[in-house]
């Protein structure tokens, strides 16, 4: 049941913003519970609850993964786009960047579940009618009360017209999962990540040890709790972290930052070739790394992670 406060639109402890405004239909992977508008007409409030328990966020050794955020502040626009720009449900969003960096230590779990309330200024919509909509974001981000992170992100939404021909042969999302690469060999878990089971392993090894060819389940239902028609960016983030948790030879890594540029859809039934480049260390037990990937002999992303080392 939905009730409405003053301003604030919230929606009942047991339950959550209706998951067509955030683009799920899982309702485990539903995180947001209410948002608001702010007094400034620009900016919003979005809370979300995270979970006690989570069979791919919360077994990091003893720390939410930082993919949680991103996948809260994906939700988040999600919701805006629809309530507070009246961006049609049939339009389909699509990430051009994504630069984001978060306090590890907020990342803790706890015996109860947290309240995360991000404060999102969108600080360009530009659209034209019955066109494509361009629009960009700065996030803040705390947890219980707590500070948590910070974000940029720029995205679109496309009206399906356009977004059918942007697409060609690969827009139907049915279609196109149903032509996915059959899966390949994970890497071990200690060289990924030693708490990550095997349907979370995204990089199968090509015997180099910087080289890499994206595995994508599409099974798994934190990344595809529905059909997609492409792969979606969460799986590039969780690709550059397994990267550079694979080359820094630490025991555990925790990722602190993401720098994310995508370039091109990336197809579920063609090869997507990853390489990641290590960076100068300039801080003792802080590892940069760049992982990119490639499809059909083109460029289709580019990420730049910061982790930090525990032995």
């Amino acid at each position: 049941m939905t009730v409405t406060t003053g301003s604030i639109m919230t929606i009942e402890s047991t339950q959550r913003v209706p998951m067509a405004l955030v683009r799920k239909t899982v309702a485990s992977q539903a995180l947001l519970t209410a948002w608001r508008r702010l007094g400034d007409g620009v900016s919003h409030t979005v809370v979300a609850n995270w979970p006690q328990t989570h069979g791919f966020y919360t077994s990091h050794h003893e720390l939410y993964h930082p993919l949680l955020l991103a996948e809260t502040i994906r939700q988040a626009l999600a919701l805006l786009s629809h309530t507070a720009y009246d961006i049609p449900l049939d339009h389909r969003l699509g990430w051009e960047s994504f630069d984001t960096s978060l306090i590890p230590t907020a990342l803790r779990t706890r015996s109860t579940p947290s309240v995360v309330r991000l404060t999102i200024t969108h600080t360009e919509v530009s659209r034209r009618r019955f066109g494509s909509a361009h629009l960009a974001a700065q996030i803040t981000a705390t947890r219980d009360k707590e500070p948590l992170g910070i974000a940029r992100i720029r995205y679109t939404a496309h009206p399906p017209a356009i977004y059918n021909r942007l697409r060609g042969d690969h827009a139907d999302a049915t279609a196109a999962t149903a032509r996915a690469l059959p899966l390949g060999p994970a890497l071990a878990p200690s060289v990924r990540g030693e708490q990550t089971s095997l349907d979370d392993a995204v990089l199968s090894p090509l015997g180099e040890s910087h080289r890499w060819q994206l595995r994508v389940n599409t099974a798994n239902r934190t990344f595809f709790d529905h059909d997609h028609d492409h792969i979606p960016g969460l799986v590039f983030l969780e690709a550059a972290a397994q990267a550079a948790h694979a080359l820094s030879g630490a025991r555990r890594t925790v990722p602190m930052s993401f720098d994310a540029h995508f370039d091109r859809y990336v197809e579920l039934d063609s090869p997507c070739w990853l390489e990641a480049t290590p960076l100068r260390r300039r801080t003792p037990g802080v590892i940069s790394t760049r992982l990119t990937g490639r499809q059909k002999d083109s460029e289709v992303f580019s990420i730049l992670v910061t982790a930090s080392e525990y032995n």
